[in-house]
C-alpha cells in the first residue's frame, strides 16, 4: 500500500522541513516515527521507504485523480559543487530547463500509467477528486545536459539519483491522506559507462515509472479495501 501547493513556496517549505526532520529522526533512532505531527500513521512493508496514512479514510470515495505538476529541487549545492569540480559550467538557465525537463518526464510517465489504469485525471476539485502534489528532491545529476558541455564526456556507473515526496489531499476539504518519500539510485550495472543526456532520461524514466507502478498499485490496494488503517 502506497500512501503518506497551496502556493509553490509552502509545498517546497513543506517538502524541506519534512525531509530534514525525518532525517534526523532516521539517524537517531533508525526508525522514523509512528505518527506525523498530522496525525498521519506509519505503514510498514511498503514498497517505498516511508508512507505515512490517515487513519479511517475510505479511499473508495475517490474516483478521479487531480495530479499536480511536480516540483523539483536538486541536491544542496549541487550546482556550485558540479562547477567546481568540472570545466563544463552549469547555468542557472541549464538549471531551470533541466527541472522543467523532469517535471514534464514525470507528468507523462505519472499521468499514463494512472490512466492505463483506469484512473480519470482531472484539473479541478471535486467530492471524488484525490489531489496529488508531487516533488522531486536531492536531484543529483552526474553527467548534466548543459548547454557549453562541447565534447566532454563523463564515465561513472550510475546516471545520479533523486528522491520522491508524495503529498495526498481530500481535494474538498484539503485534509492531508497520506505521504509518502522514496530515494532511489539509478540501477548499478558492475561497470563504468558514458554518461550523457540520453541515459539520463533512461535513468530518470525508469525511476519515474517505478514510482509511478507503485503510486498505482497503492492506489488499487486503498480503493479495494473499505479504509487503509482503522481508526485508533
Amino acid at each position: 500500500m502506497l500512501f503518506s501547493r497551496q502556493t509553490n513556496w509552502q509545498f517546497r517549505h513543506t517538502v524541506l522541513v519534512y525531509f530534514l526532520t525525518s532525517s534526523s529522526l532516521f539517524a537517531a533512532s533508525a526508525e522514523p516515527p509512528e505518527f506525523t505531527t498530522e496525525g498521519l500513521q506509519l505503514i510498514s512493508n511498503t514498497e517505498l521507504a516511508v508512507v505515512y496514512a490517515q487513519p479511517g479514510v475510505d479511499m473508495r470515495q475517490y474516483s478521479r485523480i487531480y495530479l499536480q505538476d511536480a516540483s523539483v529541487a536538486f541536491k544542496k549545492n549541487w550546482q556550485r559543487n558540479r562547477n567546481s569540480a568540472t570545466s563544463s559550467r552549469i547555468s542557472n538557465s541549464d538549471m531551470t530547463r533541466i527541472k522543467s525537463d523532469l517535471a514534464d518526464l514525470f507528468r507523462d510517465v505519472f499521468s499514463r500509467t494512472l490512466e492505463d489504469g483506469g484512473y480519470a485525471l482531472v484539473s479541478e476539485y471535486g467530492d471524488d477528486v484525490l489531489l496529488i502534489k508531487p516533488g522531486i528532491i536531492n536531484l543529483d545529476i552526474v553527467a548534466p545536459d548543459t548547454r557549453s558541455s562541447g565534447n566532454s564526456q563523463t564515465f561513472a556507473e550510475s546516471a545520479g539519483e533523486m528522491t520522491l515526496y508524495l503529498e495526498l489531499y481530500d481535494s474538498m476539504s484539503g485534509d492531508l491522506v497520506g505521504k509518502a518519500m522514496d530515494r532511489q539510485q539509478d540501477r548499478q550495472t558492475g561497470y563504468i559507462r558514458w554518461q550523457n543526456r540520453v541515459s539520463n532520461r533512461a535513468a530518470a524514466n525508469r525511476i519515474l515509472q517505478l514510482w509511478a507502478n507503485v503510486l498505482k498499485q497503492g492506489l488499487d490496494e486503498a480503493r479495494n479495501r473499505q479504509v487503509i488503517l482503522q481508526t485508533p
